[in-house]
């Protein structure tokens, strides 16, 4: 398993990449957010580095957190935060596909 920690630049880091993809599944809050992770990308992020980019996030205004009655705070991904995430995966899709088609060119990998 892999070990996460948040980025220090304007532009989302790994590890707020990994939060959008959850909660492009739904709403959630801190833990759920990591178990969530852990479970789809094989990443173990930090409560440190966790807190720290959900509050960029919404300094970014990617995601917004929402009421709740107990001292969890679940968070949700926002509309802006929904296209940031996109754009992101699709630049992903396309460095697959290329880095895919020299394998299978160069190594004849399949």
């Amino acid at each position: 398993m892999v070990e996460a920690t948040a980025g220090h630049t304007n532009r989302p880091s790994r590890v707020a990449y990994l939060i959008l993809a959850s909660l492009a599944g739904g709403s959630k809050h801190g833990y759920a957010l990591t178990k969530d992770v852990e479970s789809f990308a094989g990443v173990r992020i930090a409560p440190g580095s966790l807190y720290e980019a959900l509050a960029r996030l919404e300094d970014q205004g990617l995601i917004e957190p929402l009421d709740s009655a107990d001292r969890r705070r679940p968070y949700r991904l926002t509309a802006n935060g929904a296209a940031v995430l996109d754009d992101h995966l699709r630049a992903q899709e396309a460095i697959l596909t290329e880095g895919r088609r020299r394998l299978r060119q160069s190594w004849n990998l399949a």
